[in-house]
């Protein structure tokens, strides 16, 4: 009985190290997040200010490497915060961890780590997004977002698509479409960084957690550059 006591309290001290190292990682994604959005969002012409404040959502994946997705099954990690309110209209929630995967064969990026932001344009695609795995392409739209002069020029493109995906690559920024790899909420990543169970419809339309320190970038900058939906 001492030796299956002592046994337990073994584990139990083995594990604490694994949470505290989970916790960590799920920090510095948010903390990356928070960095890449607002150092893309601070260059002018990147993201067009219209296209953004139309968005619902916006779902931030830092340095994305090209092996993730040449590896089945492997994925990018980041953060999705979304408009509070009923109709959208209020500040930015507390970020729920998002995962971003390509099937063998399916999309694949090139060159070194890629940032990639994601706006979600209306209630529809941002409900399947937090609800289950979506594929871009299928269940919900996704088109390379216009840019600068461009953006202009497409006035429809939030009728033609629900998710419109830019993404930076060595301080270059362009347009991407992602169609044909899919976006689904981190359930893990959240629980080890709010400390408990919780989903990500829960965390972005009921509130039910604070923004994390980690996340308080994130929020502020989304807060700073579109605070007002139009």
């Amino acid at each position: 009985m001492k030796r299956l006591i002592a046994a337990c309290m073994t584990l139990a001290m083995c594990a604490l190290p694994m949470a505290a190292a989970d916790d960590v990682k799920e920090t510095d994604r948010l903390l990356n997040a928070g960095t890449v959005l607002k150092e893309i969002l601070n260059v002018p012409d990147d993201i067009p200010q219209d296209l953004l404040h139309k968005a619902d959502c916006v779902i931030v994946y830092p340095s994305v490497l090209k092996a993730a997705f040449i590896v089945g099954g492997s994925y990018g990690r980041g953060a999705m915060s979304c408009r509070t309110g009923e109709n959208f209209t209020g500040p930015w929630s507390a970020p729920s961890m998002m995962a971003l995967e390509a099937v063998s064969g399916g999309f694949q990026i090139g060159g070194q780590a890629t940032d990639f932001v994601l706006l979600v344009m209306n209630d529809r695609g941002a409900r399947a997004i937090l609800s289950s795995k979506v594929k871009l392409g299928g269940d919900a739209a996704v088109a390379a977002g216009p840019k600068g002069r461009d953006a202009a020029a497409s006035t429809d493109v939030t009728m033609r698509a629900e998710v419109l995906s830019y993404s930076r690559s060595r301080g270059l920024f362009a347009g991407v479409s992602l169609e044909g790899s899919t976006v689904r909420p981190d359930n893990d990543a959240n629980e080890h960084l709010y400390g408990k169970k919780v989903s990500a419809s829960d965390i972005i339309f009921n509130g039910a957690v604070p923004t994390p320190p980690s996340g308080q970038r994130l929020v502020a900058t989304l807060n700073r550059h579109a605070g007002k939906q139009k």
